[in-house]
């Protein structure tokens, strides 16, 4: 079994509590994740079978997409409702302006910093590890993308809206500095991920229809290798090329640029790599073992 399931996760638990199910559910060994939500988020989460693990880099770079509902008038320890309230103040009377005028300068490229409460690793560790251990440590800013960010609806007290953005972009990061904007405070209360690269929610499986499914469900809902990839330009080459490829060598390209896939005479995925100066610079080759 080789290739992607996208599983709609559960609330309350974790990326890898999802890894260890389906791996027990469908006794395959090489299974991972490509990108952590946390317990409390739901949705789409690309799961890689076999195979699918070595191109599992590659679906983390994708964008993902979110619906969130953002709580105001309150911060907490881990800038979401399982953390501790540290301050409340009263929220301002709001009016789809004033939160607009808030949304825009997280619109397209600028920093962010991670927060402690999370997976990010400094020094070995991750933040929320040291956390809970009660350290804060200095945490660089990271350059991400908001390709959109729009607001679906607002009460007295709480927002709701979708985020397009890059990879590594933290919601509860967001939520939190929305609420600084709006001078009184916020943290997220729910989180849904509806795209991860090409996955869409429409496709996702619940885990407990997956974990009673079996391999036979499985089987049905696979995503090969290829099509898990289909955001990425295709580059098809010869038997020759195919062959240089399968060894390292040298595959000229005129008129591209990026990351491509490259694909077998067959149409099967045979690599993914940059094409750079006018050659092919291989990230990963998929070789048969």
């Amino acid at each position: 079994m080789n290739g992607v399931l996208v599983v709609d996760k559960p609330k309350g638990i974790t990326s890898f509590d999802v890894v260890r199910e389906v791996r027990r559910a469908l006794k395959v060994k090489k299974v991972g994740h490509t990108g952590t939500l946390d317990p409390m988020a739901t949705g789409v989460l690309p799961i890689c079978i076999g195979d699918g693990t070595k191109i599992a880099q590659f679906i983390t770079e994708a964008t993902k997409a979110y619906d969130a509902v953002v709580k105001l008038g309150a911060t907490t320890d881990t800038l979401d409702a399982e953390g501790k309230v540290l301050e409340t103040k009263a929220v301002p009377p709001l009016t789809r302006e004033l939160i607009e005028a808030a949304f825009e300068k997280f619109r397209g490229p600028f920093l962010q910093t991670p927060p402690m409460y999370s997976a990010v690793k400094i020094g070995g560790k991750r933040l929320y590890e040291l956390a809970r251990a009660g350290e804060e440590v200095e945490r660089a800013a990271r350059q991400v993308t908001v390709h959109e960010l729009i607001l679906r609806d607002f009460s007295a007290d709480e927002i709701q809206l979708s985020v397009h953005c890059s990879k590594g972009f933290f919601v509860r990061t967001l939520a939190a500095e929305v609420g600084e904007a709006l001078g009184c405070g916020a943290h997220l209360c729910a989180l849904r991920r509806t795209h991860s690269g090409p996955f869409v929610l429409a496709q996702a499986i619940p885990l407990a229809d997956l974990v009673a499914g079996g391999p036979a469900l499985a089987q049905s809902r696979l995503v090969g290798l290829n099509d898990s990839l289909k955001d990425l330009p295709a580059l098809q080459v010869n038997e020759a090329e195919a062959t240089r490829v399968r060894h390292g060598g040298v595959v000229e390209v005129s008129g591209r640029t990026g990351l491509h896939r490259v694909l077998e005479p067959s149409g099967a995925l045979l690599a993914v790599a940059d094409v750079a100066r006018g050659r092919l610079v291989y990230r990963r080759v998929l070789l048969p073992e």
